[in-house]
């Protein structure tokens, strides 16, 4: 998963980019809305903090023309204002949450953790897929009970794809949101990380479509056996 944080406060902003850096994510900063709004327009995002509050450009007009040109990532907005009005104006702009400064650092992860699973489709925090079981809450996996110990690359892989299990997902697309900006990028490294999440899990949850990429669903059953 790949986050983006655009708040001027450097101080804050290092907060804010280790903090989730240490929950699993991969994280972008920006420090005003000008450079904000172009990573948000070009880079593809899970999630993205905004300040109200930026230099250059506010952060309403930062977000009114991200979703004037279309762009859905969910957009927590973080900001020191906090009358009502300005509320509204976030939320009429696009906004999908709010936190007003000053915030306990784990209220900003529950809230992001919350936006990216409801733009996926899920309602919990737990994603399970047979005997496998990941937690977004504590970024823990276990198998039957058994707790897994994964690399943080190897665990934001994982996550990505059973929370868009079912869905067949590219090469290009996990490598565009499992990396930070900076990250020297190379698609051929997913399919080693591929290779140690199923030795890692020991059962074969992760199937390679052929040209297409890779899909978590239902354990296949092995030939001559029934499906349980």
């Amino acid at each position: 998963m790949r986050l983006l944080v655009v708040e001027d406060d450097k101080d804050l902003n290092r907060q804010l980019v280790t903090a989730l850096q240490n929950a699993g994510y991969a994280v972008d900063a920006a420090f005003d809305g000008e450079e904000g709004h172009f990573l948000g327009d070009t880079e593809p995002y899970d999630a993205i903090v905004l300040d109200l509050g930026l230099p250059r450009l506010d952060g309403v007009s930062v977000l009114e023309k991200w979703r004037r040109a279309g762009r859905r990532t969910p957009v927590l907005i973080l900001t020191a204002r906090d009358r009502w009005s300005d509320k509204v104006q976030g939320f009429d702009a696009g906004a999908d949450d709010y936190v007003t400064k000053p915030f306990h650092m784990e209220e900003i992860l529950a809230r992001l953790r919350a936006l990216v699973r409801r733009a996926a489709g899920h309602a919990t925090s737990e994603f399970q897929v047979g005997p496998v079981l990941l937690d977004t809450r504590s970024s823990k996996v276990v198998v039957d009970g058994n707790p897994v110990k994964l690399t943080s690359h190897e665990y934001r892989l994982l996550a990505y794809l059973m929370h868009h299990q079912g869905r067949v997902v590219s090469r290009s697309e996990l490598v565009e949101h499992l990396y930070d900006q900076d990250f020297d990028r190379d698609s051929n490294t997913i399919e080693v990380f591929i290779g140690r999440l199923r030795k890692k899990l020991g059962v074969d949850i992760i199937e390679t479509v052929r040209g297409l990429g890779y899909l978590v669903g239902e354990i296949r059953p092995e030939p001559g056996k029934a499906k349980r």
